[in-house]
């Protein structure tokens, strides 16, 4: 298996996902930046599908509502715009990909992680997540559904949750930096893409998550997971953020080797971002 894939002239970190993933994922990505809907809405399962945005509380619960959808948004955006993957994670049951929306599909450009369960080679279940700050604070307010009528349900099912997610995510919740340290390898990445921090190596992810507080942290609740052996994600839930995700990537002894969260910063103020994002500096204790 190739560690990289040219998927719409960019390369694609596969290194951790099989070939039917990256199969469907090269054809996802195609279809959704072309203009033919009937070809991206064979990649969902007629019978049963649930896809949603958890930054602006959208969810399509069938397959005709989230055809009509796509077929709207296909026909306004120009033909320069394109979405394509950077990382793909998983295997033919379900697996987390980071993409990328090019800045004409939505006036911005939009780095988001969706995770995704499959049955029989189609999609089932689609879950976008994204900084709210992409679009700007008062952009995405606009779209958001208020925070008392955001839904509580974006289609989740008992798919399988690989043991190692459950035992980071407990220790996340349980707020316990000892424990989170123990699952993850020496030169481990951590990395949230809303805070726009990047820390290397157990020693600095530990001191990290000991001295600041993130959503993804002491209390959260896990919503769904996806992945394998190899890593996957879980979504999460938090008392400020309804909705948020954390992908990891996994070695050979299942200690991670890469963290990666992203969640709607636009529900923080400026104050409380900045100093979580003080806490990636080392000697600050």
């Amino acid at each position: 298996m190739s560690s990289t894939a040219e998927i719409l002239g960019h390369d694609v970190d596969v290194s951790r996902a099989s070939d039917d993933l990256v199969r469907f994922c090269r054809s996802y990505f195609e279809a959704k930046s072309g203009t033919d809907v009937d070809v991206l809405m064979a990649h969902f399962a007629r019978e049963s599908v649930t896809y949603g945005d958890a930054t602006v509380g959208w969810v399509f619960r069938d397959w005709k509502t989230l055809y009509d959808q796509f077929a709207e948004l296909l026909a306004a955006w120009p033909a320069e715009a394109v979405a394509y993957p950077t990382r793909i994670v998983g295997d033919g049951d379900s697996g987390v990909v980071f993409f990328t929306d090019s800045p004409e599909m939505f006036g911005r450009e939009v780095r988001a992680i969706g995770t995704v369960n499959l049955r029989d080679g189609k999609a089932v279940r689609w879950v976008d997540h994204w900084d709210g700050r992409s679009l700007t604070v008062a952009g995405v307010e606009k779209l958001r559904v208020p925070l008392d009528q955001f839904p509580g349900d974006f289609g989740e099912e008992a798919f399988g949750e690989p043991s190692v997610l459950r035992k980071l995510a407990a220790a996340l919740s349980a707020g316990d930096a000892d424990r989170v340290a123990a699952l993850l390898g020496p030169n481990v990445v951590v990395e949230d893409l809303a805070l726009h921090t990047l820390v290397t190596g157990r020693i600095a992810a530990h001191s990290f998550l000991r001295r600041t507080t993130l959503p993804y942290g002491a209390g959260l609740t896990v919503r769904h997971t996806v992945g394998n052996a190899q890593g996957g994600a879980f979504e999460w839930a938090s008392a400020d953020v309804p909705r948020g995700v954390t992908a990891v990537e996994l070695d050979r002894q299942g200690l991670a080797t890469r963290i990666t969260s992203t969640w709607d910063s636009s529900l923080w103020t400026e104050h409380d971002l900045t100093t979580a994002q003080r806490a990636t500096a080392l000697g600050a204790e």
